[in-house]
């Protein structure tokens, strides 16, 4: 079915007959049932962006910090401003396709379904005219550099002028990708504000409606369609609607992977240079491990990504990955020059910030930086003149969204469309008790078994609170586009002969003592455990031993010189009990929430386990 624009209907920028005549087709139709009063067909132009910004600004959205150049803050409403997990749907016929078989009367905690039938009726109740007195603003990019292997090339439609700019950073956006997609297809994406000018009286200049908020997505479709959230996630659709959810069944389908990972590049002193990558929760560390400044002389960290990895076997059996965004969308509080000093001087520039605070002087402000003296502070709510005490002067998940080659130590191959070689996968979370700093997994099938057990303290990017560990296996717990016991089936699938498979670890910076405090001091001193993984991942049996939960490293294994008063003893203790207790309760979580779509595999290696907890 073909669609044509309303007759009249003002194209205020770009060329509509130029475009590829699906792109055409799908426009054409957004156009018809959001019924803006014109569109701007983007061309990633410094001009148009420009101009986007001083839109922003006349509207009361974005406010310029004069201490940096082209850098703004955005204010949301406060009701809008972390990813709505509970507003977010996967939606096919089979609902087994999308979620795993919950134990009757358990809620499903791996995803929510919904039918095609019952979100298009949502649906319906929502998009015919939310546009009305807006521009629609069609966006082209490229998840992923133009002409790798897992490459895959969007279209978002949004009436949120702060998408684009920040979808401009986050993407490889402009009229080149409309080039290299031609006749091909692409993933459909559809946002809006959900709210049709004349607006509603409100005291924030931020557009949203959280009442009827609500993010769908369509694997079968390869659609995307995100209603009433102006915010990160929820509106930047190529991020973990695209990049995680609907790539996540596209590799399901062509064989690879889509994952929540970073990607560095670990050179030692020897000048030997290995990949891993690493999943963890959201404000778990993954931007500051994937920007560390190592503490050991002689090491040399470079980052490809610090927040999604798809990877794939090349023909000769090799692990490779590609980072499908091309910036940062960082958590901003705690981010320092003592804690991150590489982030820092990435966001220096040519950064959109996202509920900080600013200061009087033009600068950017959050917890975990220098209280400025001389200057006044404004919170990211728009109190003036705020001063430390019952509130935060920026939100806890306030964001930084800078461009990628803006970080001083990105790899030279960040961009290569091959990819780079993977050796180590690293997976971990927030665990205060009883989980050691690091361990390895027997092998491949025992490493899909302890990324299925992944848990961590809730972070601020989530809706939910409070210090109850979680389960997060594989640090994908909001973010599966399919049935998670399928999702282990396909890493279990992964290996096959002649793949040289990359070894798996758990980490965990977060250990604590009994008077609460950490027992290991992380940020630049984690590339001492980096550097025993790099050791095992070259089969170094000098540094290990086995132990009921898998390799950990001998006594002395990990280089401490320098850091005064470490109880590695405690470190790497594994307790009987906490252990078994955990196989308990781990058995629990996969009968109420997976059931019958746990792999075999999977449990085999929980029974194994307990075996050998039992027997030590």
């Amino acid at each position: 079915m073909s669609f044509k624009l309303p007759e009249n209907f003002t194209v205020e920028k770009g060329n509509f007959e130029d475009l590829p005549v699906k792109v055409q087709d799908y426009v054409a139709d957004k156009v018809k049932l959001c019924e803006p009063d014109k569109l701007v067909i983007c061309d990633g132009s410094q001009e148009e962006n420009e101009g986007l910004l001083k839109l922003l600004m006349e509207l009361g959205i974005a406010s310029p910090l004069k201490k940096h150049d082209n850098c703004y803050v955005v204010r949301t409403d406060p009701h809008d401003v972390a990813r709505v997990e509970s507003k977010t749907y996967i939606c096919t016929e089979n609902k087994e396709e999308s979620v795993p078989r919950a134990k009757a009367g358990v809620k499903g905690k791996l995803g929510q379904w919904m039918s095609v039938t019952e979100m298009n009726e949502n649906l319906a109740t929502r998009f015919p005219g939310c546009m009305k007195g807006r521009t629609m603003y069609m966006i082209p990019f490229s998840m992923g550099p133009v002409g790798s292997p897992v490459s895959k090339i969007g279209i978002q439609v949004t009436d949120s002028p702060y998408v684009v700019c920040c979808m401009r950073i986050m993407t490889r956006m402009g009229s080149h990708v409309l080039k290299v997609l031609g006749d091909g297809d692409f993933v459909k994406c559809l946002h809006s504000v959900g709210v049709p000018k004349p607006e509603p009286p409100s005291q924030y200049a931020w557009p949203c409606n959280p009442d009827k908020t609500i993010i769908s997505h369509f694997p079968h479709d390869r659609e995307i369609k995100s209603f009433g959230s102006g915010y990160g996630g929820n509106s930047l659709l190529g991020k973990k609607c695209f990049a995680l959810r609907i790539a996540s069944t596209i590799g399901r389908d062509e064989g690879w992977l889509a994952e929540h990972m970073l990607i560095m590049g670990l050179t030692n002193p020897k000048g030997e240079k290995k990949y891993i990558t690493g999943a963890f929760p959201s404000a778990c560390g993954k931007t500051n491990l994937a920007m560390i400044t190592p503490t050991l002389p002689g090491w040399k960290v470079e980052c490809v990504g610090d927040d999604i990895a798809w990877m794939w076997f090349d023909e000769e059996g090799q692990l490779r990955a590609i980072n499908p965004e091309s910036g940062f969308f960082g958590v901003a509080p705690g981010s320092s020059y003592l804690t991150n000093p590489i982030a820092m001087k990435t966001f220096q520039k040519d950064t959109v910030f996202t509920n900080t605070a600013e200061t009087s002087d033009g600068d950017f402000w959050w917890e975990g930086l220098a209280l400025p003296e001389d200057v006044s502070i404004t919170s990211w709510l728009g109190e003036k003149d705020w001063k430390p005490g019952c509130t935060k002067a920026a939100h806890p998940n306030s964001r930084f969204c800078a461009p990628s080659d803006h970080c001083p130590i990105m790899d030279k191959d960040w961009e290569n469309p091959k990819g780079v070689p993977i050796s180590a996968i690293l997976f971990g979370g927030r665990r205060p008790q009883g989980v050691p700093l690091v361990y390895q997994s027997f092998n491949w099938q025992h490493g899909v078994f302890v990324a299925s057990s992944l848990s961590s303290e809730p972070t601020a990017a989530a809706e939910h609170k409070g210090k109850t560990v979680m389960r997060d296996p594989f640090a994908m717990r909001p973010f599966f586009g399919y049935n998670f016991g399928r999702y282990m089936e396909h890493w279990l699938n992964m290996q096959k002969k002649g793949r040289k498979m990359p070894k798996i670890f758990h980490v965990n910076w977060f250990r604590t003592g009994e008077d609460g405090e950490f027992l290991w001091p992380g940020f630049g001193e984690n590339c001492r455990v980096l550097e025993w993984i790099l050791k095992r991942c070259d089969d170094n049996q000098d540094v290990s031993d086995a132990s009921p939960i898998g390799y950990i490293p001998k006594p002395d294994a990990i280089d401490i010189t320098g850091l005064g008063d470490i109880d590695m003893d405690k470190l790497l203790h594994i307790p009987k009990d906490y252990w078994l207790e955990e196989c308990k309760r781990l058995r629990e979580y996969y009968d109420e929430q997976l059931g019958d779509d746990l792999p075999q595999a999977v449990l085999d290696e929980l029974n194994a386990l307990e075996e050998r907890l039992k027997a030590a």
